[in-house]
């Protein structure tokens, strides 16, 4: 994995204020198609890697027990299912490769491994699987779960739920499909074969009802920040998608994955971080810093509440005046929360002993819930200028996993037209697609 990759979050083009932006949705509303599609375009020419989708199924209500802020401010919904997206933006695009995020919690492996493999062949081998383990109340009582379960056992369904996709990726063997005109012979059934597979959450038989995928399997991405999730992606992740908060955060990350990928027989330099990084860029710093400003105007003190909630499944509105960092760390623990992020960021930079105010935390998940606290604001020089600096100090394998908190298309055409080719200029970013799949490209 060579150079610097660049992937565009597309998971909120439309929420947390930005369809309310000047450029956004001009014209046309989520979920437009040609929306996407002028991304796609853009993206394709610049030589991004991936457009990436990240995915929840419920509407954000762990604040105050309530999905009405979210409804009423646009946070972090309406959300759909872009599996139907990625199908036709493959039909205007050759190149780029598409991100699709699915829950191992919620769904059944033999289901989503015959989606991927029909999309891995709509694309041409231009699909990657993000995995994850729900975090989120909201999503759970969509599929009829009254709580969430255990963190650990979270991840133990989610390695078996690879383990079962790989191996039916598998059960069809590149060969086996001969087409023979001459003796109407189509496949050859000593390379189709059942998975049989019986574990602590799956059974299934198998083979897979499908072709062999232009990859062989979906690229695999995973997100885990936790030392459990590290452990998940170490395990299985061709790419791991890691918080940008803080380098010091970052560089305990890299150093803590590539421990357990070598636990696990791994090469780790073969498995690069995309850092998740908002960034907004600007033909000037001036211009950049009115973005910046546009988009912060959003951020009420009740729509912080609402995205800091939803993102750790634990009502922060609950909180006292005042406690312990180790305490409401241990709480949400206790409510089979997400322990990571940013109430496990603040642990680890101050302390568990560390007496917080309330609104001393709802000041600092201010930059939390915004995405302050890793957006890079500036013009092109100034933004590639960090992110050079960064990857070196994170190892220089991976990239960034870039999303913007402006208007859309037009603050991913200012990725496109003004950061990546002063990127390549540079000669920071890797070969524009050296292969023919998403895993050649990504070297992974």
């Amino acid at each position: 994995m060579s150079g610097m990759h660049l992937a565009y979050d597309l998971s909120f083009t439309h929420t947390e204020g930005r369809w309310n932006q000047p450029g956004s949705w001009t014209g046309t509303a989520f979920p437009d198609l040609r929306i996407f599609a002028e991304i796609a375009s853009a993206a394709e020419r610049a030589g991004v890697d991936m457009l990436f989708f990240g995915d929840g199924s419920g509407i954000p209500n762990t604040w105050r027990g309530s999905l009405d802020t979210a409804v009423e401010l646009g946070i972090q919904w309406p959300r759909h299912d872009m599996a139907p997206v990625i199908a036709a933006l493959a039909m205007s695009t050759s190149k780029i490769g598409f991100g699709l995020t699915y829950s191992s919690t919620f769904l059944h492996p033999f289901y989503v491994a015959r989606l991927l493999n029909s999309l891995d062949h709509v694309t041409q081998g231009r699909i990657a699987f993000n995995v994850v383990a729900s975090t989120r109340g909201a999503d759970a009582a969509n599929y009829g779960y009254a709580s969430l379960t255990d963190h650990g056992e979270r991840y133990e369904r989610m390695e078996e739920f690879v383990d079962v996709c790989q191996a039916l990726w598998d059960s069809v063997e590149p060969d086996a499909i001969v087409a023979d005109p001459e003796t109407g012979r189509f496949a050859d059934p000593g390379g189709v074969h059942a998975i049989d597979h019986a574990g602590a959450h799956f059974t299934v038989r198998g083979p897979l009802s499908a072709v062999p995928s232009p990859q062989g399997h979906p690229v695999l991405v995973q997100a885990g920040n936790s030392p459990r999730g590290i452990a998940a992606s170490a395990r299985f992740a061709d790419v791991v998608f890691g918080f940008g908060a803080n380098l010091a955060g970052q560089q305990r990350h890299r150093s803590e994955l590539d421990a357990a990928l070598r636990a696990n027989g791994r090469d780790a330099q073969g498995v690069g971080i995309l850092w998740a990084t908002q960034a907004i860029v600007g033909r000037t710093p001036a211009e950049a810093a009115s973005r910046r400003d546009a988009a912060l105007a959003f951020w009420t003190p009740e729509a912080v509440g609402v995205m800091l909630s939803h993102n750790a499944g634990y009502d922060f509105s609950r909180l006292p005046e005042a406690f312990r960092l180790g305490e409401l760390h241990d709480e949400i623990v206790r409510a089979n929360a997400s322990p990571a992020g940013f109430v496990g960021g603040l642990v680890q930079s101050l302390g568990p002993d560390t007496q917080m105010s309330r609104s001393e935390f709802f000041e600092r998940g201010f930059l939390a819930a915004s995405g302050m606290d890793h957006t890079l604001v500036g013009d092109a020089s100034q933004v590639a200028d960090h992110l050079e600096a960064n990857f070196a100090a994170t190892g220089a394998r991976g990239g960034y996993m870039l999303s913007s908190p402006s208007a859309a298309p037009s603050g991913f055409q200012d990725f496109s037209e003004l950061l990546v080719p002063e990127l390549r200029r540079r000669g920071a970013l890797g070969p524009r697609y050296p292969g023919r799949t998403l895993r050649e490209n990504l070297a992974v």
